[in-house]
């Protein structure tokens, strides 16, 4: 009978340990504000004033553009200007936040930017336009597990707005863009935005001739219509309603919806993809432009998501529309988190 004992024993003490090991991981509002604080340890006074905001400042929360910093320019502090030690734990602070998917994404942003910079820099490599150092982190509010506070991350072609509130994180709104939107590196083919046109055609081929119909807008959108500058704005939804698609089709859309809804850590993303399915009959989605696309290239026409609680855009811009994409992704009622914040 010992051996049962002990047999016994041994499993209540495993049954003890799981859930001792299960509450030993902290929350991801604590592991945030902890990044936050340790990075923001790394600063000087000087330049902690320089990075944190106060959380109403509504000029440092519209500061963000798709625009290189040398001609809109940014609040806090570039990354150029960060020590070794100082990037670092600014990068963790940013891996922290976002998802693993959702960090590569921004990191092949900027890198795309770098390699902009390596096209251009032999004219004006004294005043560089672009690159991975030039982008900029900013706080507004100090990072807290209870009070409302916004962290900013962003230079050209990136701009990402996250307020935090509580367990609560909101990401919009938050541009991405890519320029490059393709390019070689270490022997393999990078695309930043890679879901957001695969995903976004193969729902577009997955419609009948009716559906395509009322997808495809009868004139031509060229740019972002609720991009910088355009906080409050709102449009009017149009093109194909969710109602009218298959069941595999509003599968399709979910899943497109999921290459911004998933850039935020993981909670935080599913608590916002909960809200989008239950949103999902009085979504739209539209097109505009060219319907076909070369294999392994982007699309190069603009379209849109929208519903009750979402704008999605995805522009291509001129020159080589396939080369420079710029997308916006914000939530009408909650931007920068008005929607908890009134609570």
């Amino acid at each position: 009978m010992k051996w049962l004992k002990a047999a016994l024993a041994a499993v209540v003490l495993a049954l003890i340990s799981l859930p001792l090991q299960a509450t030993s991981v902290s929350p991801p509002i604590a592991r945030i504000v902890a990044a936050a604080d340790a990075f923001l340890a790394t600063l000087d006074d000087t330049q902690r004033k320089k990075i944190i905001y106060t959380f109403n400042d509504a000029d440092q929360r519209a500061r963000w553009s798709n625009l290189p910093v040398a001609m809109v320019p940014r609040g806090g502090i570039s990354l150029k200007d960060m020590t070794a030690p100082q990037k670092a734990a600014a990068l963790k602070l940013l891996a922290t936040t976002l998802s693993p998917a959702g960090y590569e994404k921004v990191q092949q942003i900027m890198e795309g930017d770098e390699i902009n910079q390596q096209q251009s820099g032999r004219r004006n490599s004294s005043a560089p336009m672009f690159g991975r150092d030039l982008f900029y982190l900013s706080m507004l509010g100090k990072p807290s597990e209870k009070t409302p506070w916004i962290l900013q991350f962003g230079g050209h072609h990136l701009a990402l707005n996250i307020t935090l509130v509580g367990e609560r994180g909101v990401l919009t709104p938050t541009l991405t863009g890519a320029q490059p939107a393709i390019y070689r590196l270490a022997d393999k083919t990078i695309r930043p935005l890679k879901g957001e046109s695969d995903k976004a055609l193969a729902l577009l081929k997955s419609l009948d001739a009716k559906q395509r119909s009322q997808a495809i807008l009868g004139y031509r959108v060229a740019n972002l219509v609720l991009g910088p500058g355009e906080d409050g704005k709102t449009i009017e939804p149009e093109g194909l309603k969710a109602t009218d698609m298959t069941a595999s089709q509003r599968t399709m859309l979910l899943d497109l919806i999921s290459e911004w809804t998933g850039i935020l850590e993981a909670d935080a993303a599913a608590a916002r993809m909960t809200e989008m399915k239950s949103d999902l009959n009085d979504m739209w989605f539209a097109w505009s432009g060219p319907t076909e696309v070369e294999a392994g290239s982007n699309v190069t026409a603009y379209y849109r998501i929208q519903g009750p609680h979402l704008v999605i855009e995805y522009a291509p811009q001129g020159g080589d529309p396939a080369m420079h994409i710029h997308t916006m992704y914000r939530d009408p009622t909650n931007d920068y988190g008005a929607k908890l914040i009134s609570k």
